[in-house]
């Protein structure tokens, strides 16, 4: 019933407590997650996941990318990201985008690694026609600037593929930055961040994005939402925040459930068709 549209199962967090972690999903009713990859070093323990939850309960899918906060990693190449893509139960390229957020003392043109790193990916998304997802923090501006320079959403006709598609995850921003993102085609993901005592502003944030444009995730391990904040978070907790996105709306937490899922499979088609053959990764 309930789709949890972001997750780090690969974590040590997680895998400590795998098959609990699975069991409290299916008492849960949450039937299906996509597990994040960060790293490209990691995306063989993120894509196994996948695999062997092909025919499973829940069902698990995969992403490939490198996350903008992680340095010291092999940086992606395209051809890294499109190969990977191309395997079995892969939906979706990232987790991707911008983090200004612990700049500490170097400054924001200090970080052009970390727009080039963006622009890969986007170029990535764009050749294999697959969503980004979007990770901004303190960095909105330059997040979208470069989803308009470089994810073709003004013309089809620029050599680069379909325009750019995708969600912005965990969305933390303005109400004038989800405008920006929507109007640039993205859905907005809201976690477990949207239960806080002090997220008054993120709630009329998730009152104004529509219903059909919206997702739900718990970026687990992290983020736990009320009542269990504090605590590492599991797939199994994403209910609570869709029983806060349908209180906002007016709705009943099983309508939020099946819109959100809807909108999972309208973004990530791969994973709404038939399930591809189990294969196992070669790639290094």
């Amino acid at each position: 019933m309930f789709t949890d549209s972001h997750c780090h199962l690969d974590f040590p967090e997680l895998q400590a407590m795998y098959p609990d972690v699975l069991a409290a999903m299916r008492a849960a009713r949450v039937h299906r997650a996509l597990c994040i990859c960060t790293t490209l070093e990691g995306f063989d323990a993120v894509h196994r996941l996948a695999l062997d939850a092909a025919t499973g309960d829940p069902e698990l899918w995969a992403t490939v990318g490198v996350h903008p906060d992680n340095e010291g990693v092999r940086e992606p190449m395209l051809a890294d990201l499109v190969e990977r893509a191309a395997l079995p139960r892969v939906v979706g390229i990232g987790e991707t985008g911008l983090d200004y957020y612990r700049l500490g003392e170097r400054s924001v043109a200090d970080m052009a690694w970390q727009r080039e790193r963006f622009r890969v990916h986007i170029r990535a998304a764009r050749q294999t026609d697959l969503p980004l997802i979007i990770h901004t923090r303190a960095a909105s501006e330059d997040t979208l600037a470069i989803l308009r320079e470089e994810g073709g959403c003004t013309s089809r006709t620029d050599g680069g593929g379909p325009p750019a598609r995708g969600v912005f995850h965990c969305f933390t921003e303005t109400r004038e930055v989800a405008r920006a993102a929507l109007d640039l085609g993205f859905d907005i993901s809201f976690s477990g961040i949207l239960t806080f005592k002090n997220a008054t502003d993120l709630r009329e944030v998730a009152r104004f994005v529509p219903l059909d444009r919206c997702l739900i995730e718990t970026d687990s391990p992290y983020l736990a939402p009320v009542p269990h904040r504090g605590k590492t978070n599991t797939p199994a907790w994403v209910p609570y925040v869709a029983a806060q996105l349908a209180e906002l709306k007016g709705l009943s937490v099983e309508a939020v459930a099946e819109a959100t899922s809807a909108n999972f499979d309208r973004l990530f088609t791969r994973a709404a068709r038939a399930c591809a053959p189990s294969v196992t990764s070669s790639l290094t």
